[in-house]
């Protein structure tokens, strides 16, 4: 026999989406229960990208969440880009007044699970077989199983924060969503190393060999990346042959590369995903759910903070004031970020990568196209605002 509970929204996937959407819920005196498949473990040891846009590590602070952050975040107001064996600084904080902060995404996960906790939330982990029902109703479901019993969880909404491989898109009928997509023809060979930071900025590489970044995640810590192909064999990688390519790809006058121990390495594929609509009757996607962006633009957390903050908003309005015109506008107003942000990050990905129908007249563009940016106030400008976080709609 099932057990029947109810609560107000219902969160599929503890993840960034479905952790910040239940925290803000709660902030606002709405009851939200959370199931998620894995582990809190697994949940919070995943490796993912650590750059927070402006927007979103205010809002972590705003939410009470911020206070580790804030100490160990590292406070970037610029990045470099480097071609022709030369660097060029993008200063953010002369731009647009804003930075970014490196703090990566498990730390982030562990902050808000504590402060769920705390505040004596239901985030349920390692529940199965979940699923959705009912969405076009005004009572939906969340069906689960969780130590071996079968649970019915009503709700009045369901957040879908549960990734691209997750089960609430797929719950939409048929027909009812359309999907653009685009594969890229590269991956990125990714590694963790014990080794201090190259720069204490995030560098961007154009190499005749592909793209290369140096990237961090403490002041003891490298997050290093090459271009490579989708399908790379991460086996045929000897430590020392991923340190002498980037040493080759990052080369430039008087500048050494810091090395040391491997940690951890893998191949990341690289695509651009958007449905539309992100919303079925009362069925919200948000988060991986919804849309893919390539790492380039270091856009994937924060597009889905950007999302449930629209989301809680709108959740706000209803319970507050009865009023459903937020919430029947979410996908609306989302997309209009979405295609922003895909914009700016298939944008990067072109400029910064090789790709294998090129000819020499495409890699001159490249050249041309970083040296504009790099020398044009207007150029440069346009790609500090996107990096730090385009306004909130």
């Amino acid at each position: 026999m099932n057990k029947r509970t109810r609560t107000q929204v219902g969160i599929v996937g503890a993840g960034p989406a479905g952790l910040v959407l239940s925290h803000l819920l709660h902030l606002q005196g709405i009851e939200s229960v959370v199931v998620e498949n894995c582990s809190r473990k697994h949940v919070e040891e995943r490796v993912r990208a650590g750059v927070l846009e402006q927007n979103t590590a205010d809002l972590l602070t705003q939410m009470g969440v911020g206070e580790r952050m804030q100490q160990e975040g590292l406070v970037h107001y610029g990045i470099e880009l480097r071609f022709n064996g030369r660097g060029h600084r993008i200063d953010f904080k002369e731009l647009t007044g804003n930075g970014i902060v490196i703090y990566p995404q498990h730390k982030v996960l562990n902050d808000l699970n504590e402060a769920r906790i705390a505040a004596g939330a239901e985030v349920l982990f390692e529940v199965q077989d979940v699923s959705v029902h009912d969405l076009t109703t005004s009572t939906p479901l969340i069906r689960f199983r969780k130590d071996g019993i079968d649970h019915e969880l009503g709700c009045d909404f369901i957040a879908g924060c549960d990734g691209f491989h997750g089960i609430c898109r797929p719950s939409i009928p048929s027909g009812a969503l359309t999907v653009y997509e685009r594969d890229y023809p590269f991956g990125w060979l990714g590694v963790l190393a014990e080794a201090p930071p190259a720069s204490h900025e995030l560098i961007y590489t154009l190499h005749e060999r592909g793209f290369a970044l140096l990237s961090m995640r403490s002041p003891t810590i490298s997050r290093l990346y090459l271009q490579c192909k989708p399908d790379e064999d991460i086996g045929q990688w000897s430590d020392e042959q991923i340190w002498s390519e980037l040493r080759v790809r990052t080369a430039a006058e008087n500048w050494g590369l810091p090395e040391g121990r491997i940690l951890q390495k893998g191949v990341t594929g690289m695509r651009s995903f958007v449905v539309e609509s992100m919303q079925h009757g009362r069925l919200f996607l948000a988060g991986d759910s919804a849309h893919i962006v390539p790492p380039t633009g270091a856009k994937g957390l924060n597009l889905a903070v950007a999302d449930v903050q629209v989301l809680a908003r709108g959740l706000v309005e209803f319970y507050k004031n009865r009023h459903k015109a937020e919430l029947d506008r979410y996908s609306e107003t989302c997309l209009r970020r979405v295609w922003k942000v895909q914009r700016f990050s298939w944008w990067m990905t072109s400029m910064l990568h090789r790709f294998p129908d090129e000819n020499p007249f495409d890699y001159r563009r490249q050249l041309a196209e970083l040296d504009y940016v790099t020398s044009s106030q207007a150029a440069a400008k346009s790609l500090a605002e996107n990096y730090v976080g385009l306004p909130m709609d």
